[in-house]
C-alpha cells in the first residue's frame, strides 16, 4: 500500500528500511532520510509513525519504558552512576 503519494513510499519501504537501518528509527523524518527522500506534505507523517511502531513491536514499547535503544536514557544512567560514583552534583 502506498503511504506517500508525493515520494511513492509504500508500507513495505518503510519496513524495509526499519529492519535495514544500523540506528532505532523512530520518527518519519528519518525513514525520508533512508530513502534518500524528504517530507513534502507532510500527510503521512502520522502513518509512518504507526508503521515504525509496528514494525518495531515490543522494542518500541520497552523503549518508551527505556531500553537501551533509547541512547538519551542510556547515556542519562550512565551520566547519573558518574556523578553518584565521584560524588558530583546533577547538572
Amino acid at each position: 500500500m502506498i503511504v506517500c503519494s508525493c515520494n511513492v513510499i509504500t508500507d513495505h519501504d518503510v519496513r524495509n528500511a526499519v529492519s535495514g537501518a544500523d540506528d532505532v528509527v523512530r520518527h518519519a523524518k528519518q525513514i525520508y532520510g533512508c530513502l534518500g527522500c524528504s517530507a513534502e506534505c507532510g500527510r503521512c507523517a502520522r502513518t509512518i509513525k504507526t508503521i515504525i511502531d509496528e514494525a518495531l513491536g515490543s522494542c518500541a514499547r520497552a523503549c518508551q519504558a527505556g531500553c537501551p535503544h533509547n541512547l538519551t536514557a542510556a547515556n542519562d544512567e550512565v551520566h547519573d552512576h558518574i556523578r553518584d560514583d565521584f560524588g558530583l552534583a546533577a547538572s
